[in-house]
């Protein structure tokens, strides 16, 4: 088998991300009647492309307003495109969140609105509920996500603390009809944890976001405190007669991007295994991916070789070190440092977005060579996994993948690619 390995993983790579892409799959799922006037809003780090084929598509009245993160617009003309920062709101977020709550509310039945969401929303469409501040809010997103919190958990906190998300967007809209387009970037792609559900009902309470900031020590001013405690930070529940004329369609999920790159492997010789959407630490589900590939070079179980593992989803990372690196590159990272340049065994871990946590890259790339040629720069594996570092250790490697904003996001990517022995090859 002649394949260049690392140029197939990016090849894998591209498949996923063109496979969750706007512009393949938005347009069937649009209302069949596209005449008429329309509203569009959105949220995420797909809504400007998401806005685009909206444009393209509907025949009758535009208009609306999206936004992105920072670097990840794109051209429209009829709907404006404001970006704002991601993870961690900014005041650009805050002040298109109220603008967006203004452009949907006063509106009459007669009235469409098409609701455009994917990963990054809620910190995109960040909007504090009464009494609480953008700098509240800032202080606990950025304690979430270095507590090692899931998505579920985060957003169940974001939600509680909002004046637009958990279902208050949609209710703001009555008694207009809405349509929310969204491409999910969460494990098990429930509608009320994709960027935290601002237009579907939401069965989780006050109660558990402050049993959530409790449990990951995660001080709060009193302010916040007392607002959780009141009946007032409740969204909207299931069954609340506002949301009955909100419709809620799923366009992209990250299976579909695994069985796309599944389809690409076995097309080129290998058997692909996917395990799914996976949750927990990076570095721990590194581990139980090195065990399986080690399992599959040793003893041809549970597939041989040649094959390629996939798996997807949102991994966590607890910081305790200084060093640079998202959720891939920690994974990748645990994964060198398990495998020890196991002979055959070739990886890739990236963001489908494009960046990895804060950082300008996707995700990064490990040969067999990988931990030799570290340690030969006086690197080590562990000692960086400490730290954190997995920036830091793969743009040594020249391993990084940079691939600029994509403009989608089905959350995060793992492919390792075990290629035969050579005494399988002769």
């Amino acid at each position: 088998m002649s394949v260049d390995p690392q140029q197939f993983l990016r090849e894998l790579f591209a498949t996923a991300i063109d496979a969750a892409h706007p512009q393949h799959v938005l347009e069937a799922h649009l209302p069949k009647d596209r005449s008429g006037r329309v509203i569009v809003i959105g949220a995420g780090k797909a809504a400007a492309a998401m806005a685009q084929v909206v444009e393209r598509c509907w025949q009758g009245e535009v208009s609306g307003l999206v936004v992105t993160r920072y670097g990840h617009g794109a051209p429209c003309e009829k709907i404006e495109v404001v970006e704002a920062a991601h993870p961690v709101p900014d005041a650009a977020g805050l002040a298109v969140a109220k603008r967006v709550l203004e452009l949907v509310s006063n509106l009459s039945e007669d009235d469409r609105v098409i609701f455009l969401l994917s990963g990054g929303g809620s910190a995109l469409l960040a909007l504090p509920a009464a009494g609480i501040t953008l700098a509240d809010k800032q202080a606990i997103n950025k304690a979430l996500l270095k507590s090692g919190a899931t998505i579920g958990e985060m957003n169940c906190v974001r939600k509680h603390l909002s004046a637009i998300k958990g279902g208050r967007l949609g209710k703001a809209c009555w008694p207009a009809t809405v349509y929310t387009y969204a491409i999910s970037d969460v494990p098990g792609d429930l509608a009320t944890v994709i960027a935290s559900g601002p237009t579907v009902a939401d069965p989780s309470t006050s109660t558990e976001a402050l049993a959530i900031l409790k449990r990951y020590a995660i001080e709060v001013p009193a302010s916040v405190r007392s607002w959780l405690q009141s009946p007032e930070s409740e969204t909207v529940k299931p069954g609340d007669p506002s949301l009955a004329r909100s419709h809620f369609q799923l366009i992209a999920r990250p299976q579909q991007s695994l069985e796309a790159a599944a389809v690409k492997a076995r097309q080129a010789g290998f058997s692909p295994l996917i395990l799914g959407d996976l949750e927990g630490e990076s570095r721990e589900v590194a581990k139980v991916h090195a065990g399986i590939a080690r399992q599959v070079v040793l003893h041809g179980q549970p597939l041989a070789a040649p094959c390629v593992i996939l798996s997807g989803g949102e991994t966590t990372v607890t910081v305790c070190g200084n060093g640079r690196g998202g959720r891939n590159a920690e994974f990748l990272l645990s994964l060198t440092d398990s495998l020890k340049g196991l002979p055959g065994v070739y990886a890739l871990a990236g963001d489908t977005d494009g960046i990895d946590g804060s950082e300008d890259n996707a995700g990064a790339i490990m040969t067999p060579d990988s931990y030799a040629c570290a340690a030969a720069l006086g690197m080590s594996a562990s000692d960086e996994l400490d730290n954190n570092n997995g920036y830091g250790y793969f743009a040594a490697l020249d391993g990084l993948i940079v691939t600029e904003p994509t403009r989608t996001n089905v959350n995060d990517f793992r492919a390792i690619l075990i290629l035969e022995s050579p005494e399988h090859d002769a």
